[in-house]
This record gives structure tokens, sequence and C-alpha cells, in this order.
């Protein structure tokens, strides 16, 4: 068997960043940047005020007091993207009405706030003098004309996207989201609000998949279950491989008699399937399929129960989805917890356990993991209530209550 490492690695080796794309920048959030992106302009674009107030030389208000005010006569105002045919200069000894944003005359070196004045509008009385340069927000303070705003490979968040658009960025070049095609394959399964037979079930897998490829900025597209006949196996996914960036389907690689999956594909040659040193998730499949131009579309055989597909797909999926986007870290980054209660696991293995998280007071360091139900591949129930993976190690068979482990947050980065 492989090990995980080895076969993330082979995943991994097999995936590249999808070619990257100019996107108006909403479409943009969360997605990477493929290249450096810098500023045409600084910012602030000009000298301006930061206050409501009235611009002034120091010097002309530096001895104000409530006891002992400095008057000035107003001779203008200014308002935000109100400059055509407002003052431009500020002669000495006078004041010029300003708002916040607006920009500084030439001479003012100074705001004072309304606060600090009796806002006249014809003269003003100051009652306390600014410093130098107090309330004022100069050219290219926050950014300077060639500035570095992103680099290749940041995520644009809210943030970013803010600060694009100030610098006049419209649109940006990004890798973009994988369009990611899921099925499921069983004669056993039926679409959720449908009549169930004597032994049929509902197809859960294909919601938790796409949900979680969803989850991590994919566009995720479920295609009508497939029985277990190779040959319409086969049709639906030549229908699919042309508008897939990545083909995702679960069951049907184990060593059943009707394991479609595996008896459609092993003929290829393109696809390995084998078995993986890990619980759930032995059974594992990862190749390439042909799609349309000479593109190759990743392809990923996960197990049919739902926490080995789930877990599958946190392990080896995500990591390659997160790969095509461009994005880092490409796997959740562990971190350390006290176990609760203990638990025994196969030697041989690696064994994820679904756990429960307690955190600390402000809600950003773990500090205790509680094993949630057994460990059976099937148990959705306790899947759903867990938000971790507890990580017990192939050469460990039985962990105490107390131990430090390896736990990955499912809910965050």
């Amino acid at each position: 068997m492989r090990s995980v490492e080895e076969h993330l690695e082979a995943i991994l080796a097999g995936v590249a960043p999808l070619p990257p794309l100019s996107q108006p920048l909403l479409d943009a959030l969360d997605l990477a940047a493929a290249e450096p992106i810098t500023s045409p302009l600084a910012l602030p674009r000009f000298d301006n005020s930061a206050m409501d107030g009235y611009a002034v030389r120091q010097r002309d208000v530096a001895g104000a007091t409530a006891d002992a005010p400095v008057t000035l006569p107003v001779v203008g105002e200014i308002g935000a993207g109100q400059a055509e045919g407002a003052p431009r200069r500020l002669e000495p000894g006078t004041a010029t009405k300003i708002m916040t944003g607006a920009r500084l005359p030439e001479g003012a070196d100074a705001v004072v706030p309304y606060e600090w004045t009796d806002k006249g509008a014809q003269q003003v009385v100051v009652s306390q003098a600014p410093d130098v340069g107090q309330h004022l927000r100069y050219t290219g303070e926050d950014v300077a004309v060639g500035d570095v705003l992103v680099e290749a490979g940041d995520a644009l968040g809210p943030r970013q996207l803010g600060l694009l658009a100030s610098t006049g960025h419209s649109h940006v070049r990004v890798h973009p989201r994988p369009r990611v095609v899921i099925l499921s394959t069983g004669s056993e399964l039926r679409d959720p609000g449908s009549a169930l037979g004597e032994d049929s079930i509902y197809d859960g897998n294909s919601y938790l998949l796409a949900g979680a490829a969803r989850r991590l900025g994919a566009l995720p597209s479920r295609v009508g279950l497939v029985p277990d006949d190779p040959a319409r196996f086969l049709e639906v996914l030549r229908d699919q491989v042309g508008r897939a960036d990545a083909i995702i389907t679960s069951g049907g690689i184990s060593m059943g008699d009707f394991d479609v999956v595996k008896e459609a594909l092993s003929p290829l040659g393109s696809i390995w399937f084998g078995g993986v040193a890990m619980q759930p998730g032995k059974p594992q499949g990862f190749g390439a399929l042909e799609g349309t131009g000479g593109r190759t579309v990743p392809f990923f055989a996960l197990p049919g129960n739902p926490v080995s597909a789930y877990l599958s797909f946190e392990i080896f999926v995500r990591p390659a989805l997160r790969t095509m986007m461009g994005l880092t870290p490409v796997s959740r980054q562990p971190v350390r917890a006290r176990l609760t209660h203990g638990v025994t696991s196969p030697r041989g293995r690696r064994q994820f356990l679904r756990g429960r998280l307690t955190v600390d007071a402000d809600g950003t360091r773990v500090t205790e993991v509680a094993p949630v139900g057994g460990s059976g591949s099937h148990l959705v129930g306790d899947l759903a209530a867990s938000d971790a993976l507890i990580v017990v190690p192939e050469a460990d068979t039985v962990v105490e209550a107390g131990a430090q482990v390896t736990v990955i947050r499912l809910d965050q980065e």
C-alpha cells in the first residue's frame, strides 16, 4: 500500500494551477492573484483633510487657547470632490473651511477641527492650536506609485479587493475556480426526496462532496446517479469530461463484483487504483482523463462509504483543488490538543478519528479534543457532529487520555 504522503505527492504531481483569466474584482473574491499587481497611483492621491474644520497656516494659530483665542477671516470653502472653483492657495492670516477628504490648499499645513472653533462662516474663532501636519493626510503616505499591492499567489479577500479598487483596478488576473464534476455510483442510490425501494438508500455523498468543493471555492456540479453498469458509467463520464477541470467519483473502487469505476477505467491504464495505509479510506484511485483540446482532467476515485469519501476529499482532493486555484497552503495546518478519552488504532494504518474541539475563551487556541462516535466509515451522523480529525500515527495502537495528539480543524484553514 501507499502511505498517505506518497498518495498525496502523486496527486499533487499530477495537478497544476489553472491558466489565469482576467476577472472583474468581485468575481475574483477568494481567488489567487496570478501575477504581482502594482499601484498606478498614490494613496492618498493628494494632500487632504482628515477632519471637517478649517485649513490654516499653523503659525497663524499657534498661540490659540480657550482663554486667548485667535480669530481669522474665512476666505472660502472646499468640499470633497469640489476643488474646482475653490481657493487653491491659502494666504497668510486667513482660514479656509474644509471638509474631510477635500484637497488641501497650497500654503496650509494643519487643519483645525470644528470642535476647536465656533464654526464661524465669515470669520472663525480658534480656541485650540493644532500641531504642524495635524489632521492632514499626505500624498502617498499609504501607497506609493509602483508599490506591490498583492503578490502572485495571494488570496484576494475583501480588504485586497478594496485596495485594488481604490487604486483603479477594475479587473485582475487570477487562477479561476475549477469546475468539479461529482458522480455517485451504485444501483442502490436514490435522489433525496424520491421514494426508496426495499434495499435502496439516499445519495448523501454527492451533496457531501459538492458542499466541500463549494466551501473551498470550486464550482461543483452534481451529475445524476450512475448504476453499477460499466458501459453506462463510461457514457456519463465521456459526456462530462469535456466540461470539467476535475472529476470526483465515490464508490465502485474496492474488491467487489460490482465495482463499476475500477472495472470501467482500469483498462485505460491512466488511473491508478490501490490501497492507502489509512483508516477510513483505504481504497483510492487517481489519474488523468483526456479532455477537450488536449487537456488532461484530474480524476479522483474515492471510496463509497460517506466518512471515507469525506476524509479522502479532505486529505487528498482539497489540496489538489487548492493547487489548481493557486492557493497556499494547500493542506489544512494541523494543531495539537489534549485527548479527553483514550483511543485504539490498527497498527500500520494512519487513523483519522472524528473529534469535537474545545477552544480557549477567545476561540483561537485549541485546548482539548474529544473523540466522537466510533471508527466506522458509515457513521455519517458522527461525522456531522464533528469539527476535527484526530490523527493517530501508523505505529500507535493505543493513545491514552491526556496525551497530546495532532488535530486537523475542519472548519478553518
